[in-house]
């Protein structure tokens, strides 16, 4: 890995220890590290990059990573996607890119991608309007329970168990969109299910989480434990190819231990939270993005090098993300 000093940019509305831990990891790697919102970035065509970063100016970061999008209007958060886009224009490397953000955001493209990729997952149904969701409902629960989820929620907040139709809620608390799941019908309490950190094509660590809560967040008082060595096979090749398949550069793929013996991939998170995970991993997880990060400039910059030099025969240059 080279000692040239990158400038490291990275995108989130708050310091917590997560983000604090990876700012800590660029620089010990002597990069100049910024943190800032993203809804702080601006278009600015003045600009000879036509974007403003209050922590760069004009200069364009060597690479950014999107800790997370922050709330808004949907004309303010697709404003801040499309920086991400344009930064992608401008070649820079972003961890995630805005297409992976947008693919694990819509839990719905989520689902839809990891059934096309042909891995186990819930049936799963996304409608508008209640009428729709009632159809649903009304075919699937004599299979079994399904479960409503935000479209766009996370940290297990707004789930909500449907037995009956009448568990349905109106369409102003959902925004008049069904999110709608098979619930996994597992052993508990305790319930659990597994968390797997991905980065840059492999696994870093994983952990299974534990609660008398069936929804298994670390936010709703689960707790982190070492994964069964004899899981740790199967659960590495779902969640590499759930990360592949919503083209994520890292992620945190969320896997359930149905009673019946399957493993069930429920969803993969683009901005992944790991404060859990660090409790029981072995890897510095930080460290390991900061790492994967800098290698990967690294080698775009050595292929753009051997590029520019005539070849004896045509180089491919990897993409950037």
């Amino acid at each position: 890995m080279s000692f040239v000093k990158r400038k490291i940019l990275i995108l989130n509305n708050q310091s917590g220890n997560r983000t604090t831990a990876l700012v800590g990891a660029f620089r010990q790697r002597g990069c100049e590290v910024a943190m800032e919102p993203l809804s702080a970035l601006q278009f600015d065509t003045e600009r000879p990059s036509g974007l403003y970063f209050a922590s760069f100016g004009d200069a364009l970061p060597d690479a950014v990573i999107v800790r997370s999008v922050g709330a808004g209007t949907f004309e303010a958060v697709t404003r801040r996607l499309g920086v991400l886009h344009a930064l992608r224009k401008l070649s820079v490397p972003v961890w995630n890119s805005a297409q992976a953000i947008e693919r694990c955001v819509d839990k719905s493209m989520t689902t839809f991608l990891i059934k096309r990729a042909g891995l186990p997952t819930p049936p799963t149904f996304s409608v508008e309007g209640l009428p729709a969701a009632q159809a649903i409902a009304a075919r699937e629960l004599p299979k079994r329970p399904l479960v409503l989820k935000p479209l766009f929620g996370s940290q297990g907040r707004g789930i909500r168990l449907i037995k009956t139709l009448g568990d349905l809620p109106p369409p102003e608390e959902v925004d008049d969109t069904y999110y709608l799941q098979h619930y996994v019908e597992r052993a508990g309490p305790p319930f659990s299910d597994f968390r797997v950190f991905v980065c840059a094509g492999r696994v870093v660590d994983m952990m299974v989480r534990r609660g008398d809560n069936w929804i298994t967040n670390i936010q709703k008082g689960a707790v982190p434990g070492l994964v069964p060595q004899d899981l740790r096979a199967r659960l590495s090749e779902y969640a590499l190819s759930a990360t592949q398949a919503v083209e994520a550069d890292f992620a945190g793929v969320d896997i359930m231990p149905a009673a019946d013996g399957t493993l069930q991939v429920v969803e993969v998170n683009s901005m992944p939270a790991w404060s859990g995970l660090q409790k029981v991993a072995q890897a510095d997880i930080a460290g390991t993005i900061a790492d994967e990060m800098l290698r990967f400039l690294d080698e775009r910059e050595k292929f753009s090098s051997l590029a520019s030099t005539p070849p004896s025969g045509r180089i491919a240059v990897p993409a950037g993300t």
